[in-house]
């Protein structure tokens, strides 16, 4: 197995998805073959925007593109794909973090490697990498954000440093992670009542909600999330509300939720709020398959949150 760095370009005109699927070409055929089974870290090139290392996710398998000679796809193992939490620059200290884009005085090479849709990644750097954009005390980090008391207690603490691996796949971790991409993105606003509510703390009330679970082959991708309020997950998760085939129009099983509570909840105008990065908003795919799997179709059990 081997480790790479894959070049992705939001809105190419290739049909790549980074948490599902890779569009490449025959020429990386083989070193991607040899990622089966591994981890790769997605870069974005200069030309596409400012974010260089963004996202890890793990390679499942590979097949011929249907319809396509000379190309393939890698298909990502279904909740693989982690955003960074901070996206990591192309260049440290004016170095470039991967030797093979360093020339002899560790300036960046022109052209050439720097240029490459797919690179083999030594373990060193892909440690380095992930430690970089998922620090290994982002649990603590977001526990203490909100915590005036726990700077003082934080110091008492040796905190453990979680090998890489285990942070990628560590639920816990990629829910804190998910969480706060997600919350970031929509700027701590329900994506649904438009509300941004923080309690006497200073902590935001809005939380994360996956469009399609986890355990449901959903990923962990910013376009699988919105930022919901407590009751309106809830109710998003039992099928209460969704979104139509607009993308942008909430619907309402309205023989479940009285029509008062649909007044007080929802935006007055009953449309979706995208975050400002069109590269965060809700991938349609994944909007429908809960319109089509879940809205309507999942009985209330429990006592309604409006009483």
């Amino acid at each position: 197995m081997a480790k790479l760095v894959l070049m992705h370009k939001a809105g190419s005109i290739y049909e790549d998805e980074p948490d599902a699927v890779y569009d490449f070409p025959k020429s990386y055929l083989k070193a991607v073959l040899e990622a089966v089974g591994d981890w790769v870290i997605y870069y974005e090139p200069v030309k596409a925007g400012p974010r260089g290392y963004f996202a890890v996710a793990r390679i499942s398998r590979v097949i011929p593109k249907p319809g396509q000679d000379g190309r393939y796809l890698a298909l990502i193992e279904p909740g693989s794909f982690l955003p960074f939490d901070r996206t990591v620059p192309r260049l440290l200290d004016g170095r470039p973090i991967e030797a093979a884009l360093r020339d002899e005085d560790d300036r960046p090479k022109k052209g050439g490697a720097q240029q490459l849709a797919v690179r083999r990644l030594p373990e060193g750097e892909f440690a380095r990498i992930v430690n970089l954009g998922l620090p290994s005390d982002l649990e603590r980090i977001e526990e203490t954000l909100y915590d005036t008391a726990a700077p003082a207690f934080a110091e008492e603490q040796t905190e453990l440093e979680r090998p890489v691996l285990e942070r990628l796949t560590r639920r816990p971790f990629r829910d804190i992670a998910f969480r706060r991409k997600v919350r970031d993105a929509y700027d701590f606003r329900c994506a649904m009542s438009g509300l941004r509510l923080r309690n006497g703390g200073g902590r935001p009330e809005v939380q994360a909600a996956h469009i399609r679970p986890v355990e449901r082959q959903g990923s962990d991708s910013v376009r699988n999330g919105l930022a919901l309020s407590g009751t309106l997950h809830w109710m998003f998760d039992r099928g209460l509300i969704s979104v139509a085939e607009d993308d942008r129009t909430i619907l309402v099983s309205r023989n479940k939720v009285p029509g008062d509570v649909v007044d007080r909840l929802l935006r007055p105008e009953g449309r979706l709020l995208y975050p400002d990065d069109p590269r965060d908003w809700p991938h349609p795919s994944n909007l429908r398959w809960h319109r089509e799997n879940v809205f309507g179709q999942v009985s209330v059990d429990e006592d309604a949150p409006w009483g």
